[in-house]
């Protein structure tokens, strides 16, 4: 059996995102470059459910992008709630403020320009949720930088833990990193986690 089409079947039965989600989609793939670094309908729906369960106060995430992923947070957090995002490409902070001006949870959110290791230095406060979605090469750095950020009980979840496979035969730079941060998770006292091939990988992590 094609595995694939089990992912179409997965996707096909899982309710639909909000159209104003639909349409950021539409527009990232018809306006932005590399819109596959979009998450997608399944990544998107889990992290609203997981954002519903935890209803986390403060959010912080690594790698916002055009949005879709900050918007799908922020649609099961509380409305007094805060997500921080981490950007570093400012065409993608316009695109994707011009979608949060749209949206009622739109007020949650706060993009930060500039690399994400200098803006975590400059936060101050405990994390209920991270959600870590940027360059790979960095996913080891991120996590030891975000873990004493992260309250008691938080959750960080890591996007692309999987990275198409290549976890499993790690030769490049980026496959590298993903496989070492698997690893040191693995092994973290400071922390609890299940690994799930949803996807491309999403890594769940809860700090004690």
């Amino acid at each position: 059996m094609d595995l694939n089409y089990l992912d179409d079947y997965c996707i096909e039965t899982t309710q639909s995102e909000p159209d104003l989600l639909i349409e950021l989609v539409d527009k990232t793939y018809s306006d932005m470059g590399y819109p596959n670094k979009l998450s997608g309908k399944i990544i998107g729906r889990t992290l609203k459910i997981l954002a519903t369960i935890k209803q986390p106060k403060r959010v912080l995430e690594i790698g916002m992008f055009t949005g879709y992923s900050a918007l799908s947070i922020a649609e099961g957090m509380p409305d007094d709630g805060e997500i921080i995002c981490c950007e570093t490409n400012p065409r993608a902070i316009e695109f994707a403020q011009s979608f949060f001006d749209r949206s009622p949870h739109g007020h949650k959110i706060k993009p930060i320009f500039g690399p994400a290791l200098e803006t975590i230095q400059n936060l101050e406060g405990l994390f209920d949720l991270v959600f870590i979605d940027a360059d790979k090469r960095n996913y080891l750095n991120y996590y030891q930088a975000v873990v004493p950020l992260v309250s008691k009980g938080g959750l960080i979840i890591i996007d692309n833990s999987l990275w198409q496979g290549r976890v499993l035969d790690p030769k490049e730079n980026s496959d590298l990193a993903v496989n070492e941060l698997n690893r040191v998770i693995a092994q973290d006292s400071r922390v609890e986690n299940v690994h799930l091939n949803v996807r491309d990988g999403l890594n769940l992590v809860v700090k004690h």
